[in-house]
């Protein structure tokens, strides 16, 4: 704890038998100011800004609850501590629903209220000490893991270790291992890449017997089983996910739902909305889709949208996987749309299966690119992750899965790509057809350093569309973006610390999918 003194406000009709308490309190350094009624009480957190208040539940004159919704009234930020004789549940229900900081039950010891004090006042400097100290310890724990031949399942072990910590470091007041865990994580991205290269084509062909769920696999394995157990399921791909992003919203929805299964799934490549979100809804990789549905397969070079034909692709996975069933398709793409749909959930519930595509992630992530005052906003991870919860917080999303858990409907959200922080611009040139994805790059005659991409020269093989019979396709890892030398300056300060997707990292390719039922 700090020099500065803490101020301190105890009510009780009887403080003066609590003297010794006091007396305690003092001599750890707390400045306490005692009164005997809830109004003395009132008069006092009115005149002197007071660090936390000791409150005693039954006084005479104004109770200890009636006090309490005062002082927040007055003061809304200052920590109380209720302290009562009473263990009746409606008053503790009284208590925390009016945000109380802490709940003691009388007889109290002078250890009891020092430890709550501490509890309430130093909460964030404790956790933060500890959360260090944890992480170090965490740290050569996923130092060994990365160092050892991982394979698939003990990359995503080891992603959701790293975005556990992130999550934990951004909670805390002390900020000092952060830039260490960038690093690990950079680290981590630097090795997760080399363990793509080497296994990518052999996953997509099949060749090896144990293979990750991919993009193309991931309703046959994920949710079609949960839509032949229940009576109406939702699926709820929520363009652009990524898994921290996940565990920010999570608490939200926890008042709601139950996490049944909490799972990451691979994205296939190039990780961008018109490969793998059609390779989710067909059940099949590009090329298959290309040959299959030739009219609604659009190239990156092709005009016009790359996603119309979703509901098509899926009523066709379905029928061949011999699931005749009453559905719906919607997509989101603005807060009216999403309204419209909110207010028309009652007739969906007689559907087995109904599909929502939200795009707001994805329309954050380009517009954190495009306008200033979300980059802003969203200037860093933590800054992504806090802009997302207080969309969904006001999002029309949200309503509709509080109607979906009032009817105990089953839910799986997923989505179809992360996107990554970008910083390290790396050159590409290429004819003026060049794709102008920033991850990655489709084409013929491109110029590039080979370390720093992942490449794929016979497109077949990663079932990529080819362009024309010369075409490769390049990737890039880790947090490395494309730019032009001849446009140079432009695209780095553009682009730079932005966040983009379509190549290899962690954070684009582990991606959630979470299985959830009604609380």
């Amino acid at each position: 704890m700090s020099n500065t003194k803490i101020n301190l406000l105890w009510a009780d009709d009887e403080i003066e038998l609590l003297k010794p308490h006091v007396l305690f309190l003092e001599g750890k350094g707390y400045d306490v100011s005692t009164v005997c009624s809830g109004d003395e009480a009132l008069d006092l957190v009115k005149e002197k800004a007071f660090d936390v208040v000791l409150l005693d539940e039954n006084m005479p004159g104004l109770s200890g609850l009636e006090t309490l919704s005062r002082i927040k009234a007055v003061r809304s930020d200052v920590p109380v501590i209720m302290i009562t004789k009473s263990e009746e549940e409606y008053i503790m229900d009284d208590a925390i629903g009016s945000k109380i900081a802490d709940y003691l039950i009388k007889p109290v010891n002078p250890n009891q209220i020092l430890l709550s004090l501490k509890k309430t006042l130093d909460n964030r400097r404790l956790v933060g000490e500890k959360t260090n100290t944890a992480y170090r310890q965490a740290f050569q724990e996923i130092s060994s893991m990365l160092m050892s031949n991982m394979d698939y399942r003990e990359w995503v072990e080891l992603y959701k270790k790293i975005v556990y910590w992130e999550l934990e470091i951004d909670k805390s007041s002390d900020k000092s291992m952060l830039e260490i865990l960038r690093m690990q994580k950079q680290e981590a991205n630097a090795g997760f890449a080399k363990f793509v290269e080497k296994n990518y084509l052999s996953w997509v062909n099949s060749t090896v017997h144990d293979i990750p769920v991919m993009s193309n696999t991931l309703l046959k394995t994920k949710l079609f089983p949960e839509m032949d157990k229940n009576p109406c399921t939702f699926f709820l791909l929520i363009d652009n996910l990524r898994y921290d992003q996940w565990k920010t919203i999570q608490p939200i929805l926890s008042e709601l739902y139950k996490v049944e299964k909490e799972e990451l799934y691979y994205g296939i490549l190039p990780t961008a909305t018109q490969y793998a979100r059609n390779a989710i809804f067909a059940g099949l990789m590009p090329t298959e889709i290309q040959k299959k549905f030739p009219d609604m397969w659009l190239n990156d070079e092709d005009e016009g949208l790359k996603n119309n034909f979703e509901e098509q692709f899926l009523q066709a996975q379905l029928k061949r996987l011999g699931k005749d069933v009453k559905m719906s398709y919607n997509k989101i793409t603005n807060h009216a749309a999403g309204k419209k749909l909110a207010e028309s959930i009652p007739n969906l519930l007689q559907n087995k299966l109904n599909v929502i595509v939200y795009n707001f992630v994805d329309m954050l992530s380009h517009a954190r690119t495009d306008m200033e005052v979300i980059r802003e906003l969203a200037d860093d991870e933590s800054g992504y992750r806090s802009i997302t919860k207080s969309w969904l917080e006001h999002s029309p999303l949200l309503d509709i899965i509080q109607q979906l858990a009032e009817k105990k409907i089953k839910i799986v959200i997923s989505t179809d790509h992360g996107t990554v922080y970008v910083k390290e611009p790396i050159n590409v040139v290429g004819e003026k057809n060049l794709t102008t994805n920033l991850r990655y790059k489709t084409g013929r005659t491109m110029n590039y350093n080979k370390k720093d991409v992942f490449e794929i020269k016979n497109p077949t093989d990663g079932f990529l569309p080819k362009q024309n019979l010369s075409s490769v396709y390049i990737f890039a890892k880790e947090n490395k973006f494309f730019s032009y030398p001849n446009n140079h300056n432009y695209y780095v300060g553009y682009y730079q610390n932005t966040f983009q997707h379509g190549g290899i990292s962690l954070e684009e390719i582990l991606i959630p999918c979470i299985t959830l039922s009604a609380k």
